[in-house]
């Protein structure tokens, strides 16, 4: 995407002082904030300019179509499907999370706001979207021949390296859309929280700073980490595509990231490994300590 295009965000609530006070929290420079006040309007804004929003702050309670009935309405329709969804609720049971979780809503907030929170949580849906459009354009620009490739092994370091392979091993898989962004979280879980050793809190507090990508950068070059990499091996055979990605770190405890937590439902970041298991491959395992993942995709 454009760098300096300016993401639209969507907020649809009811009530007009929320409206007003998320707008209020939010910077204008970094956002163009459209509102509507009931989901009806909002589906027709949506549907009406499927490409248009970038990040949508969705109230769960309103009249005429809930916030429940829009969600489902966006996560059937093909353009909009991949528009983060931020669910804005005063109902915090598990089993209500849950329920929203499953529909496919990508973060919570929950009322009364905290504007550090909103804006942490609103900005990290942002670079997830950022990240989603770069990787969807790379996929135009680059070469279908890869798809006639059966094995492959690579070894990255970057970000920006983790990116471009992951969309060139995506453009090997019959569905690279579809792959591409899942490939690219496992990627970056390899570098961020394997090689670099970011763990759980520590990039919930560098997502609320705004410094996670600075530090990983800056991690990168340190004397101590210049001679990290991870590998990547690729193998096409009898209708599959296996996808090994291994890091240099001593791993981690992974058992409880493969599903959808709704114990780390209103925290900034940790739900990458289970949408990509649920959205991008057929199959997805870790194995040994947690520093090697496997991936399938059925072709």
């Amino acid at each position: 995407m454009p760098e300096n295009r300016i993401l639209q965000l969507l907020i649809v609530d009811d009530d007009e002082l929320n409206r007003d006070i998320i707008m209020e929290h939010l910077d204008e420079s970094d956002y163009i904030i459209s509102s509507a006040n009931d989901g009806d309007i909002a589906i027709e804004m949506l549907e009406k300019e499927p490409t248009k929003f970038d990040i949508i702050l969705l109230d769960r309670m309103m009249p005429r179509m809930g916030g429940m009935e829009v969600l489902a309405r966006i996560k059937q329709h093909p353009q909009l499907s991949n528009i983060p969804v931020i669910l804005q609720t005063a109902r915090t049971s598990t089993e209500d999370i849950i329920d929203g979780m499953k529909a496919g809503a990508n973060y919570y907030l929950t009322k009364p706001f905290k504007e550090t929170l909103l804006k942490t949580v609103v900005n990290t849906a942002g670079t997830d979207r950022k990240r989603f459009l770069d990787l969807q354009q790379a996929l135009l620009q680059s070469t279908r021949t890869l798809a006639l490739m059966q094995l492959g092994c690579f070894h990255f370091q970057t970000l920006a390296q983790a990116s471009d392979l992951a969309t060139m091993l995506a453009n090997a898989c019959p569905d690279a859309s579809r792959v591409v962004t899942g490939l690219s979280e496992l990627m970056i879980n390899a570098i961020e929280h394997g090689n670099l050793g970011i763990g759980y809190d520590e990039k919930s507090e560098l997502n609320t700073s705004g410094h996670w990508l600075e530090e990983v950068n800056n991690r990168t070059e340190s004397p101590h980490n210049k001679e990290k990499w991870a590998t990547i091996s690729f193998e096409q055979v009898d209708n599959k595509v296996t996808i090994l990605i291994k890091d240099q770190g001593q791993g981690f405890d992974w058992h409880n990231y493969l599903e959808l937590d709704p114990e780390r439902a209103f925290d900034n970041h940790g739900r990458g490994i289970a949408m990509a298991k649920m959205l991008s491959f057929d199959a997805l395992e870790y194995l040994g300590t947690g520093n090697e993942v496997r991936v399938t995709i059925l072709t």
